[in-house]
């Protein structure tokens, strides 16, 4: 069963666990569950999606409930009039908020973008960050005794694909448990030490105008087990209790 977070009779939203595919792919054919297929059973209806996330990342997935509510909410995602918020772990101590402006050049697949365009030049792409809380722990991945992680939050001001996680790789502050673009000594120091298997990004909340009522929404998700866990091991259980994730309510926004 998934975490239904907001329904009505034109949308619903789901918190989407980590490692679940939203939907079928060719690419991924020994895969039998998936969001979609998941959500429509549980429902009874037919749902369409109004944007993504990554297999690994966990969080606020909205769905339209016919293709005509779909078609007059996908403009919000591609004018950028949703705001989103994800929170993720990463290596080192940030110190202060900033707005990363770095183009990036689209991500091609392998497989599936085999005869695309190789020359494309790279995209805008922008995301604001600030630091929420850091921990330094008594283990060693280098030259150091010690290792530094930072809790942070993020809000993609552009969709470029993994931008988070890329962003983050630009400025020597990969996520953890990040395969592509992060750093394996740190990865593997969150499997030995704390049981800790994927990655630590999670989208915290979608915040918009919704298109059928106008009415303000915020639609938070909470954190699932393995984030909580680490939270309190770190002694962060408490840093988000008024921040975007702390709450699966609907709120009017302020």
């Amino acid at each position: 069963m998934l975490e239904i977070l907001y329904q009505d009779d034109y949308l619903v939203a789901v918190n989407k666990p980590a490692g679940m595919l939203v939907h079928r792919s060719w690419l991924d054919k020994h895969e039998t569950l998936f969001v979609m297929q998941t959500l429509r059973d549980q429902i009874g209806q037919h749902v369409f999606p109004l944007h993504r996330l990554d297999r690994p990342t966990s969080g606020v997935l909205l769905f339209g409930l016919s293709s005509e509510v779909a078609a007059k909410a996908a403009p919000l995602f591609a004018g950028h009039e949703i705001e989103k918020t994800y929170h993720a772990i990463v290596r080192g101590w940030i110190e202060q908020p900033d707005v990363l402006d770095y183009p990036l050049k689209e991500e091609q697949d392998k497989i599936a973008d085999k005869f695309a365009s190789k020359d494309k030049e790279a995209q805008p792409a922008v995301t604001a960050y600030r630091p929420v809380a850091k921990v330094e722990v008594p283990y060693s991945t280098g030259r150091f005794p010690t290792s530094r992680y930072c809790l942070l939050e993020m809000k993609p001001k552009t969709g470029r694909k993994h931008q988070l996680r890329r962003h983050m790789h630009h400025l020597s502050h990969p996520m953890i448990g990040d395969t592509t673009h992060g750093d394996g000594r740190h990865n593997r120091l969150f499997r030995e030490h704390y049981d800790c298997h994927r990655l630590l990004l999670h989208a915290s909340s979608l915040q918009f105008v919704h298109p059928l009522t106008g009415e303000d929404l915020c639609i938070h998700a909470p954190l699932d087990d393995v984030w909580l866990r680490l939270m309190q091991t770190f002694g962060w259980d408490t840093v988000l209790n008024s921040d975007d994730s702390a709450s699966s309510e609907k709120k009017r926004c302020s």
